[in-house]
């Protein structure tokens, strides 16, 4: 959907550091064991039942690993982001609007200094053509498990009042990122 290019941008339209959160993935992944974090490895693991799985059971298994094991962790990075008062973007998959609109995020009380935007992409078709270009395949499973994940989001995010946006047009999705964070409610 152009996340992580649009993350970028954004940076340094700010003038701000980014984190991607795939990489915290990538350090959970290596620093743990699947008995150690059974949750985490479960879909490298056991791939042949996570790929049976309905849409419910793969957006619930989605929702889980982010709640029990990111979430947590980056509480931990955003209150000594927000203690520092070093400004900075988390991008990635791991993020729901529910972690945007906490009050506090360790000891540090968020008073609006902590903004979201979830950039999403409508049409399953599209999400499969980026994974096509990005990796060489479609991956259709994956490619409607996104799709199914972002009219999730969608409707997440207007239930909890924060801002998201479709990704498409690409050649105006800058302009309408930095709108949509300057009109965010304190979050």
């Amino acid at each position: 959907m152009g996340k992580t290019r649009l993350s970028y941008s954004l940076a340094r339209h700010y003038g701000i550091n980014l984190t991607e959160i795939d990489d915290f993935q990538v350090v959970l992944e290596t620093l743990t064991t699947p008995l150690q974090q059974p949750l985490l490895h479960f879909w490298r693991t056991h791939p042949e039942e996570f790929m049976a799985w309905g849409d419910e059971a793969r957006l619930d298994y989605f929702v889980r690993v982010c709640r029990e094991v990111f979430q947590p962790a980056l509480e931990a990075v955003i209150a000594n982001r927000l203690d520092s008062g070093l400004p900075a973007i988390l991008e990635g998959d791991f993020l729901l609007p529910e972690f945007a609109t906490q009050t506090q995020f360790g000891d540090q009380p968020n008073e609006g200094r902590v903004r979201a935007l979830f950039v999403t992409e409508a049409d399953e078709a599209q999400i499969a053509a980026n994974y096509r270009a990005r990796e060489g395949n479609e991956q259709p499973i994956r490619a409607h498990a996104e799709w199914v994940k972002n009219r999730w989001l969608t409707t997440e995010c207007a239930r909890l009042g924060v801002p998201s946006l479709c990704a498409r047009p690409w050649d105006t999705v800058l302009p309408r990122a930095i709108a949509a964070l300057s009109g965010n409610s304190p979050r």
